[in-house]
């Protein structure tokens, strides 16, 4: 059984906080408000990810009402994501990231962010893509004011884990 979901995160930028991009420091003037690091390509591959197997969202998981996630590293909240997977017995196949940024340029920090989140996710590099586009001047993101990231995710139920038809 394949299935394949879908994840949207948007953050606005702020001074003195760092930016974090797919667990990879993008230098910046300035990062991304959040109750965590901020770090959309995460929370947005996160959600591809609990979307695939209709476990909830981010929110749910690691609301911002919650101390426990103040200034969490989203690799991390990714990590215990990819365990739920797990637990319901899938694995991940690929994942893919769109970031859609004004500034600054992220493309040169793709290939890292795809060599951190690789191991993450217990997938080869070839199985995670990562790529950027501008709006054109376009919206919000446009103006510069933030960044958001589109990601989908396809996972596979192990065939070990599938259980029989019943007659």
């Amino acid at each position: 059984m394949i299935r394949t979901g879908i994840g949207f995160d948007i953050h606005r930028f702020v001074t003195g906080r760092k930016l974090i991009l797919g667990g990879v420091e993008i230098p910046s003037l300035e990062g991304l408000d959040g109750h965590s690091d901020a770090d959309v390509v995460c929370h947005a591959l996160a959600d591809a990810l609990l979307g695939a197997v209709a476990d909830g969202d981010i929110g749910q998981h690691f609301p911002n009402t919650d101390p426990r996630w103040k200034n969490a590293d989203s690799v991390e909240l990714l990590r215990a994501v990819v365990a739920r997977v797990k637990a319901k017995g899938f694995h991940i196949v690929n994942v893919d990231a769109a970031i859609q940024a004004e500034r600054p340029k992220v493309m040169p920090y793709a290939q890292r962010m795809r060599e951190r989140l690789a191991p993450v996710m217990g997938v080869t590099l070839d199985d995670v893509s990562v790529k950027a586009t501008t709006m054109e001047g376009l919206g919000a993101i446009g103006r510069g004011e933030g960044i958001a990231v589109m990601a989908v995710a396809t996972v596979e139920k192990d065939e070990s884990r599938i259980l029989p038809d019943l007659p």
